[in-house]
């Protein structure tokens, strides 16, 4: 091993050397501490003397060194996810889950329990607000979004959650929280809840299944009824169609050949006015011949014998004779 002598030794010491040394070590921390890049994604929020005072947008910035400013960097454009009942451990084609029971059981508004998963997605809006306002976020959001979703099942029959009202479920469950982060000024926004599974306790569930089965079955033949209701109405209004014409046809013609019995009486009417006995015998005559149009070998006397009238029928010639 080499001595080292004192003269070597105070040649290193000398005080320019130790000069350049603690400036170049200064020189590194005040780089160090004065740059810094904010993502694409993401936005910085600054602080000064622990005071907020800018944001900085996605690029390569400068600040003022020594802690004298900081900066938080916050994601504002990627869609966040969190998940209850249940944690991805794996992604990908073949995916691993483990079960989160304290966050998914739940008693439901007939007294029924229920396994409840679902997810919340959601982005940060205001980077300010989310630095400042609430110091445990990410537990501020669990715990509203469980109490929305307790809240809004414990309303509801089980039947109702596991089939009609699960849509109404999400989209309630997104403006409670929202409306609720509002008030905290947490600085997000809720975009969309999403219930993942919804089951029975295990030893129950063959007899949610059969119930279910059931009401797939009521689906199905709901709509074959509605199917032989869509072919069978338009051919009833058709037919009804149809007949309203033919009803109308036949007044049109009734009120037509009225008008015409009108129109002859008052013609004849005006004839009697002006000849009153021709007119009655022609009319008595048109009678007559009305009456007995069918009848054969038929002779019509008056009360004094004096008048004959033969009958024929008018569709055949006379024979000989009277």
């Amino acid at each position: 091993m080499r001595n080292i002598t004192p003269s070597v030794l105070s040649k290193w010491l000398r005080p320019g050397l130790i000069a350049l040394v603690v400036g170049g070590i200064a020189l590194i921390v005040f780089l160090w501490t004065s740059f810094y890049i904010v993502d694409q994604t993401e936005e910085a929020v600054v602080t000064r003397f622990g005071r907020f005072h800018t944001i900085k947008e996605p690029g390569l910035q400068w600040q003022l060194p020594l802690g004298i400013d900081r900066h938080y960097l916050v994601n504002v454009k990627n869609v966040q996810t969190e998940q209850f009942g249940f944690r991805t451990l794996s992604s990908g084609i073949s995916s691993t889950y483990t079960n989160q029971t304290n966050e998914s059981t739940m008693l439901t508004g007939d007294l029924n329990i229920v396994e409840v998963e679902w997810i919340i997605q959601y982005r940060v809006v205001d980077p300010t607000a989310w630095v400042f306002n609430v110091m445990e976020r990410t537990e501020t959001i669990k715990d509203v979004s469980r109490s929305a979703i307790n809240m809004l099942v414990g309303d509801r029959t089980i039947m109702d959650i596991m089939g009609a009202e699960r849509s109404a479920i999400e989209a309630e469950g997104t403006d409670f929280m929202n409306e609720t982060f509002r008030n905290y000024g947490l600085g997000i926004n809720v975009i969309a809840v999403k219930l993942q599974n919804i089951d029975p306790p295990d030893g129950v569930q063959d007899a949610f299944d059969d119930v279910n089965k059931a009401i797939q079955d009521m689906n199905r033949l709901i709509n074959e009824g509605q199917q032989v209701y869509n072919e069978e109405i338009p051919k009833a209004k058709g037919e009804a169609d149809r007949r309203i014409q033919v009803a109308q046809g036949y007044a049109a013609e009734r009120v037509n050949q009225a008008n015409g019995e009108v129109e002859r009486f008052n013609l004849v009417y005006n004839e009697y006015r002006r000849a009153p006995e021709v007119t009655r015998q022609r009319l008595y005559y048109e009678m007559i011949e009305e009456v007995f149009k069918d009848s054969q070998g038929t002779t019509l006397i008056d009360r004094n014998l004096d008048n004959f009238l033969p009958l024929r029928n008018l569709s055949t010639p006379a024979q000989g004779g009277r």
